[in-house]
């Protein structure tokens, strides 16, 4: 029987991976959408907002939420009560203490929770990580730097408190490098860049270490125009490894490979599996590593940015 899900939030993200990976996979059926602001799905119940959902809309198994971060946890806290299997756009919340309630909250409703971390699932990510636990890693640099009008256009959120500002798209680098380095990350010194207008970081510098003393570079920013970089350069002693265009190419000292997109119906699997199992997949360790940027990251005020 497939699982009846309902998709919380209509903006880019959801109909650009969401809407399609769903369609795409015969464990799912979307039985509803929820936005107070965009339109739904024709042929599709849409409804003004969750609560109405889940007393008034059709029987469903799960939600994914793909709301901005500031209201995630309220959220997700209605649909554990309602028992409900969650789905969690990155990031999965506003704040680590948000995340970790929410983990408790959904073990003990027996419901599972899936903080999704879609870069992770890029074609080149598990075999970057099976080859380097065989390595002996010397340094990493990490290059993540967009277009924010490209990518977030009109989102005026992203620029709050609690926004993430440019580490929206850095969390996704900091996944994969948590996701195939073998030893922890320790951030050791940052350097935020927010606009004078804005109230997220338009830019980042982060120096990071593993716990064995590893170097890690990250250089973030939203002002790139042409070309974008999503790469990730991780020196070894058998040569370089590198992961360029957000994880989808793999290059090795003896060669490269290039896998077509698959990471939304890959983490769509994976949400089925968790859900049949009654299992859940939470970790904080991207989130974690913001968190301490902004704990100890000296601020730079620039100049203003309009959209």
């Amino acid at each position: 029987m497939a699982i009846r899900i309902a998709l919380v939030g209509m903006g880019k993200i959801a109909r650009d991976q969401h809407l399609p990976a769903i369609a795409a996979d015969p464990d799912f059926e979307l039985v509803a959408t929820v936005s107070p602001h965009h339109a739904g799905v024709d042929g599709i119940p849409h409804l003004p907002d969750l609560e109405t959902l889940l007393t008034e809309g059709p029987a469903l198994d799960a939600v994914a939420l793909c709301t901005p971060p500031q209201v995630r946890h309220a959220l997700a806290m209605t649909a554990i009560g309602h028992g409900v299997h969650l789905f969690l756009e990155k990031p999965p919340g506003a704040t680590l203490g948000e995340v970790v309630a929410l983990e408790t909250a959904a073990d003990a409703a027996g419901v599972t929770l899936f903080a999704s971390w879609h870069s992770r699932f890029a074609a080149g990510v598990a075999p970057a990580r099976d080859w380097l636990a065989r390595r002996e890693i010397r340094s990493v640099r990490i290059t993540w730097r967009e277009d924010v009008r490209v990518w977030h256009p009109g989102q005026a959120w992203i620029w709050e408190a609690g926004g993430f500002g440019v580490f929206d798209p850095g969390i996704n680098a900091l996944s994969i490098a948590t996701a195939i380095l073998p030893r922890r990350l320790l951030l050791t010194e940052a350097l935020l860049e927010f606009p004078a207008n804005r109230e997220a970081p338009i830019a980042a510098i982060l120096g990071l270490r593993d716990t064995a003393g590893t170097p890690v570079a990250m250089d973030l920013d939203w002002r790139q125009t042409g070309p974008q970089s999503w790469d990730i350069e991780v020196d070894t002693d058998a040569g370089r490894l590198t992961l360029s265009e957000g994880g989808a190419v793999l290059a090795l000292p003896d060669g490269s490979t290039r896998q077509p997109d698959g990471e939304y119906p890959a983490m769509y699997a994976h949400f089925a599996s968790l859900v049949r199992d009654r299992a859940s997949d939470v970790d904080v360790d991207p989130l974690r590593l913001v968190a301490d940027a902004f704990l100890r990251g000296r601020r730079k005020i620039v100049e203003a940015f309009d959209a």
